[in-house]
């Protein structure tokens, strides 16, 4: 990445964290902007229904162990491509690790094998990521980073750790500070793996000061979040890449499917069903939105219950022009 390039790399990635109080503060304008009431068939489809397809989701909602992050990521995908078919997908990342294990175990090192890996898919397939990438939703689908040949750091992780595993290999996701990478373990320690530059290879240390040069955050903080995450943790940082960028760009219903998926998977958090109570509201999902917005009211702090009770007052105005 070049030097022009990080500090706008930075900027993508730090604004999100700003999207869900846009959304929360901007009352007024939602307050006097009408609404489009989505079709009743369509609002209907509310419950953790939409889900019985989904075999993988539903172990991470139970809290399983034993998801499967592939699927997992092509369960999300779905989402936006109704008709995918998994199989070409699997099959390609079968038909990599065929390739790669022989060598692999040949391999005179780890570092070497996960040479080899990054070799095959960043310099062999061209898979890589760019910061176009943060613009555009395809990114956080893993069948598409495959067409594209661009993706998400995530998204590219979860894609090199499939392969990897098909080649015979152990890699782990990290869930660093605005840059998802992967760790392997090995004889002279972990070492680590950004699919998004090409796939380059860092010890700990190098990458301690790759993430403090990009972050600013403290050192003692970074070396804390280089541990292993299983799925169910990459799964939601995946789905608040996708609500991020839904809402940045007001999509509104895409931003719905995704933050469903977030509230189910944490139906304990005020926040995440504060922000779907929001987004339904945009979403034209205004009998969602007025129950969401009631049951918020008994948990919100201080500091946003006016805002939520203006909310609700306008998702009852919309809800009684429909009826």
């Amino acid at each position: 990445m070049s030097q022009i390039e990080k500090p706008l790399y930075t900027s993508f990635r730090s604004c999100r964290g700003i999207v869900v109080r846009r959304i929360l503060f901007a009352v007024q304008q939602t307050v006097t902007d009408p609404v489009r009431i989505q079709d009743k068939k369509k609002v209907s489809m509310w419950g953790d229904e939409q889900f019985v397809c989904d075999n993988e989701f539903i172990k991470l909602m139970a809290r399983r162990d034993d998801a499967d992050l592939t699927q997992a990521a092509l369960e999300i995908a779905r989402d936006a491509y109704p008709t995918l078919n998994f199989q070409p997908t699997l099959d390609w990342i079968t038909s990599r690790g065929e390739e790669l294990a022989g060598p692999v175990a040949r391999s005179k090192s780890e570092r070497d094998a996960l040479s080899l890996l990054s070799h095959s898919l960043s310099d062999t397939c061209g898979i890589f990521g760019d910061l176009a990438c943060f613009q555009s939703p395809d990114s956080s689908y893993l069948h598409r980073v495959i067409e594209t040949r661009r993706g998400l750091p995530i998204t590219l992780s979860v894609l090199y750790e499939a392969v990897g595993r098909a080649a015979g290999m152990m890699l782990r996701g990290v869930s660093s500070p605005q840059h998802f990478l992967l760790r392997s373990e090995t004889c002279e320690g972990p070492l680590y793996l950004d699919p998004f530059s090409h796939g380059r290879v860092m010890t700990r240390e190098e990458t301690i000061a790759f993430l403090r040069e990009m972050t600013q955050i403290p050192v003692g903080q970074i070396r804390q979040s280089l541990k292993p995450v299983g799925t169910r943790t990459i799964i939601i940082r995946m789905l608040n890449n996708l609500k991020c960028l839904h809402v940045e760009q007001e999509r509104w219903e895409a931003a719905w499917i995704v933050q469903h998926r977030l509230a189910a998977l944490l139906p304990g958090s005020y926040q995440e069903q504060r922000d779907l109570a929001l987004i339904s509201l945009k979403a034209g999902r205004c009998g969602q939105a007025i129950s969401l917005f009631e049951s918020c009211l008994q948990a919100a702090p201080q500091q946003e219950t006016t805002l939520i009770e203006k909310h609700l007052q306008h998702a009852r105005v919309q809800l009684s022009r429909w009826n």
